[in-house]
């Protein structure tokens, strides 16, 4: 994820956080959890076949969810990694900039939780649309 990327999903967070009413609830599925639902949403995709949407150029949904994922599980990771080497005093780490790294990880993983939740919503009014 590029950095225009992540400043402009820090943009909409700060929009859609002012937005939020008080009782946000924090997400409690990890990484892995949300990296094993993209791979379902790609299964789903590839086995809807003739049936799906054809013509789609671009990549499948579900692989653009993974990359995301992947792309805040690397963020995350980065930003271990950094504290951990500023806890060992590795020389030219410092701490304003593991602050940084921890706190871009921390709104990733936020982003992260909303496009989740969105995905859930929408699931759930699908389901409950009558034939």
């Amino acid at each position: 994820m590029s950095s225009l990327a992540i400043d402009q999903v820090l943009a909409q967070i700060r929009t859609l956080s002012a937005q939020a009413s008080p009782a946000f609830r924090p997400a409690t599925q990890t990484v892995s959890d949300l990296a094993s639902l993209a791979g379902n949403v790609n299964g789903a995709a590839a086995s809807a076949g003739a049936d799906g949407v054809a013509g789609s150029a671009g990549p499948a949904f579900g692989a653009l969810l993974k990359q995301g994922i992947d792309s805040v599980n690397a963020t995350q990771q980065s930003a271990d990694a950094l504290a951990s080497a500023w806890e060992r005093g590795v020389p030219g780490v410092d701490l304003a900039r593991v602050m940084i790294e921890t706190q871009k990880a921390s709104v990733s993983f936020q982003a992260l939780a909303q496009v989740r939740n969105r995905l859930i919503s929408a699931y759930q009014d699908i389901m409950n649309m009558p034939l």
